[in-house]
Order: structure tokens, then C-alpha cells, then sequence
């Protein structure tokens, strides 16, 4: 009868730590993923990288082409999700404009664009607007619609919603990484391959 208790009193315990643990990581992946967020990937990829960017970011202009190659040397088994976070001055003008691109379905070259040209128009990491525009040409893009969409007040609720998701997962530089819900511990490329590794 003591055993049985006992082990009662552990399944009990199991169950209850399980629970949590579950309940946790549902509460993560709503700060980690949300509707308005751009994802390319098959959706059903085993692995989930949700990158917080800031497009003025050195870092994350060097990182980009590497989660590509990444995703390239493991086809149909990665699935990448882009989140902004707008830490370098004026940066929050180039995260309306991705954000304002989406609506037009041109977010993905517009952010390749972007990150490609950045020396171009983030000055001693200083964001010139007028230099960002002239970035955009030959992306497809309505100059005129794209500047009423940026003033959308949808896009600034969206920017707000990933600057609060970010604080509560203590993002506080770009890139920051979360591999299937795991937060990256020490920054680099090869930490970033290895916990992709592990998931894989």
C-alpha cells in the first residue's frame, strides 16, 4: 500500500511538472510566432527558426545568408520565421517599409534587398530614409501605395507586438535566434548550426 501511494505520488508529480512544461512552451510559441509574422518553409518542417532582426543590424546582414544555407543543405526541413525589432536609430522606418511590403506580397525581397544594401543606407548605423527608398527599385513595388500602407495603423500595432514579444523573451540584441522554441546561449554561426543539428 505504501508503494502504491508512493508511486502514485510520483506519476502525480510527473504529471504535474509535464503540464507545466507543456503549458510553457505554448505560451512561449504565442511570443514567438505570431499572424502578422512572415514565415518561408514548408509548414510542416521539423525544424522552426524564428529570427528577431533589426534591419540595420551588421549582424544581421552577415547572418541572413547563413540560416539560407542552412535551409538549402536541409530541404523541406526548415521553416524560418522573421520578427523586428528596431534597435539602431531610425530603424523603425525600415521595419514600416518590410512591414508595409507584405501587403503588396513582397516582404521577402524587399528584406534580401534591404539586408543586401545596408551599407548603402544605414550610415555609422544610422538609418537615412531617403536612401532606403532608393533601394527599392526594381522589387515590383507601388512606391505610392507602399507609403499610404506604412502609415496603416495595422503596421504600427504589428511593430508594437513584436517589440513587447521581444522583451518578454529578453531579446536584447539582433540577431537572436530560437531554434524550435530554444533560445540560443552563446552567439555564433556554429552554435546557431549546432542547436539546428540537435533539432534535426
Amino acid at each position: 500500500a505504501v508503494l502504491l501511494l508512493a508511486a502514485f505520488a510520483l506519476i502525480a508529480l510527473f504529471y504535474k511538472s509535464d503540464t507545466a512544461l507543456r503549458s510553457g512552451a505554448e505560451g512561449k510559441r504565442e511570443l514567438l510566432v505570431r499572424s502578422h509574422a512572415s514565415t518561408v518553409g514548408p509548414p510542416e518542417a521539423k525544424v522552426h527558426i524564428v529570427a528577431f532582426l533589426d534591419p540595420a543590424c551588421e549582424a544581421c546582414r552577415a547572418f541572413y545568408p547563413f540560416v539560407k544555407q542552412l535551409m538549402a543543405a536541409n530541404p523541406g526541413k526548415i521553416k524560418l520565421t522573421v520578427r523586428h525589432v528596431a534597435f539602431h536609430e531610425g530603424a523603425g522606418f525600415a521595419v514600416q517599409v518590410l512591414e508595409a511590403s507584405k501587403k503588396q506580397d513582397k516582404y521577402w525581397p524587399t528584406l534580401e534587398r534591404l539586408l543586401a544594401s545596408q551599407p548603402r543606407w544605414a550610415i555609422n548605423h544610422k538609418v537615412v530614409p531617403e536612401l532606403v527608398w532608393a533601394q527599392l527599385d526594381g522589387l515590383g513595388l507601388d512606391p505610392e501605395r507602399l507609403q499610404r500602407d506604412m502609415k496603416d495603423p495595422e503596421i504600427g500595432r504589428n511593430m508594437g507586438q513584436d517589440e513587447a514579444d521581444a522583451k518578454k523573451l529578453r531579446v536584447q540584441k539582433t540577431p537572436e535566434y530560437f531554434v524550435n522554441g530554444r533560445q540560443m546561449t552563446t552567439f555564433g554561426q556554429e552554435q546557431l548550426r549546432q542547436l539546428v543539428q540537435e533539432e534535426l
